[in-house]
Parts: structure tokens; C-alpha cells; sequence
């Protein structure tokens, strides 16, 4: 046996169709999969494709074992913004996979991690080494790491309690209506693109984000916005603003039109984090410098003087409500 991945499947739908959205493989290949006895819900063999999941079933897949893999080469760096013995903070580039799945090709975050002989936690599995919370590959920004399985716990916990959180910078099109906004829609995975999450009134996880607008671009056609996540649903920033049609500059899965400006990558970065250290519990936080790119493009579309006063973090945390 090689890797093992686990699923949970958030709503009814054929086992096939789930998994190969999942996977990024077809459905031959999932059928494949099923064929050769390698795919679980809740713990019993599958033998059939089209087996219909319920929500919140699991799906687990043991991938047959292959040759191992040449070592991948790591052609990016990455900044620590701090590092003890319990915990690693990161500014994680743009266009960088988090951690090793099946359809991952290139070299992911846990593989820079392991190669710089960092110790991890091991409580989510030999390929999500110390991995707590994500980012999308194209998504930049503070990251926190567990090195140790205690302090897994400890992270994972304020996950869930709020005690840990982000607030985000993006810049966006076209500009919001209000000075603060607040989206509260439930999120499950679109029915007509299923590599789209969307916004469901009958199904899906509940998911809050407020918005303040932080600068209008030169031309007044792009927001410079700070984004805080009150719930950490998949691609949840990028789906609230669509379900307004609004879009993040550079993002190709949710831009509104072809036609709209483009950007090398998603301007989309996790600025701020903060959380409580698992053995001291002081309450921490880090803010992650924007890489070369997103500077040059705020730099370019905006009045550089006005960005600097309001991406100051006392700024940010200030311009959010009291229960933010």
C-alpha cells in the first residue's frame, strides 16, 4: 500500500463523481481505483463506481503502492517569521501546494519542510506533516506549523474555538458599496463546476467573512479590501465576493469576465495571524511582508502613501467591530 488519503463527503452524490473531483483523476481512473479494492466508505470495501454517498459519509483511499518517487526539486524558499520548539510561522509563497496529494506534481510546502529538517508534528498523517490550517497554492501568507503533536492540538483547538485567526488583504474588482460588509452564506461545492465551491441556501457548511474597504486604486476601479474569516471554508473569501460579483484580481476560477484585468498571481495574501502559544499561552502575531509582485501591483494602481497607512496592522484591527 502507498499513500492514504481521507474524505468526507459534505453532500449526496455519486462516489465516482466525488472522488475524482477530490483527486483531480477521471472517473475511468477512480474506477480503476475501486476495481483494484483500494476504496473505503466508512471503513468497507467499495465494489461499485457509482455507490451514492450520503453527507457526511467517509471515503477513504489507499493508493496502490509505487516506486518511490525521485526526490522533487525544491525551486522556491520560503520566510520563517518565527520558530521555537513547538511552533514554526511562515510566509508562504504564491504558488506553492501545501502539502503532497496524488494529482501534486511539483514540490509542496511539507516537502520544503522536511528537506530543511524541520520536526513536524505527525497527528495529520505522514504527508501533512505539521500542517494545522491551509492556504491555496496560490495564496500567500502567514501560515502557523506544529512541530509536535501537543502543540497540533493546542493550534487545532483554537481553530475551532476562534482563538486563532487571519485577517487578509486583497485587492478587488470593482470596489464594495459599503465601508464594512458582511457575507454570511452557507458554502458546499458547486453543482455545475465541481472544482468551484458556491454559495448554497439549502446545503453546504455555514461560513461568515467581513470585509472593510481599505483604498480605492488610482482610477477607482479596484479596492485594496481586509478580509476576516470568522469560519475557514474552502476558497471561502473567493465565493462570498462572487456571490456579490465582486473577484479577486488575478483569480481565474472566480473572475466575473475574461475580459477583466489580469495579475501574474491572486491578489490574495494572509497578513496578519495570531493565535496563543501552546506552552507559553501568550497571545502571539506575525504579519507577513507582501512578496515582490503584489507590492509592485499596489504600488503601481495605488497612492503608495495611502496603502502604508492603512495596511498598518493597528489600522486593520481597529477598522473591524469589537466582536471582530
Amino acid at each position: 500500500m502507498g499513500e492514504v488519503e481521507s474524505y468526507v463527503c459534505e453532500e449526496a452524490q455519486r462516489l465516482d463523481i466525488f472522488l475524482a473531483s477530490e483527486i483531480g483523476q477521471s472517473r475511468s481512473q477512480i474506477a480503476q481505483l475501486i476495481k483494484k479494492e483500494c476504496v473505503y466508505v466508512d471503513d468497507k470495501i467499495v465494489a461499485r463506481a457509482g455507490v451514492k454517498l450520503k453527507a457526511n459519509q467517509n471515503v477513504r483511499v489507499e493508493f496502490p503502492y509505487v516506486d518511490k518517487k525521485p526526490a522533487l526539486e525544491i525551486d522556491f524558499d520560503v520566510e520563517i517569521l518565527y520558530e521555537d520548539d513547538d511552533v514554526l510561522v511562515i510566509n508562504k509563497p504564491t504558488g506553492v501546494t501545501v502539502h503532497p496529494a496524488p494529482s501534486v506534481k511539483e514540490a509542496t510546502l511539507v516537502d520544503w519542510l522536511k528537506h530543511k529538517g524541520i520536526r513536524l508534528s505527525t497527528i495529520s498523517g505522514e504527508e501533512r506533516h505539521g500542517i494545522v490550517h491551509r492556504l491555496d497554492k496560490g495564496t500567500s501568507g502567514t501560515m502557523v506549523v506544529a512541530k509536535n503533536n501537543e502543540a497540533h492540538e493546542f493550534l487545532s483547538a483554537q481553530l475551532q474555538d476562534k482563538s486563532m485567526g487571519r485577517y487578509y488583504i486583497a485587492v478587488i474588482n470593482p470596489p464594495l458599496k459599503d465601508d464594512i460588509t458582511t457575507i454570511d452564506k452557507h458554502i458546499a461545492r458547486s453543482v455545475s463546476n465541481r472544482l468551484k465551491m458556491a454559495c448554497s441556501d439549502n446545503n453546504g457548511k455555514n461560513a461568515t467573512t467581513m470585509f472593510k474597504a481599505l483604498t480605492l486604486s488610482s482610477d477607482e476601479k479596484n479596492q485594496l479590501v481586509a478580509c476576516k474569516l470568522f469560519t475557514g471554508r474552502t476558497h471561502q473569501i473567493r465565493v462570498h465576493l462572487e456571490s456579490i460579483n465582486r473577484h479577486i484580481i488575478g483569480d481565474h476560477i472566480y473572475a466575473v469576465s475574461p475580459k477583466q484585468e489580469k495579475s501574474e498571481r491572486i491578489l490574495l495574501h494572509a497578513y496578519i495571524i495570531y493565535f496563543i502559544h501552546p506552552t507559553s499561552k501568550e497571545k502571539l502575531s506575525f504579519i507577513a511582508p507582501f512578496d515582490a509582485d503584489m507590492r509592485e501591483y499596489m504600488d503601481k494602481k495605488f497612492n503608495p502613501e495611502q496603502i502604508n497607512e492603512v495596511i498598518d496592522p493597528s489600522y486593520i484591527l481597529h477598522s473591524f467591530t469589537a466582536d471582530s
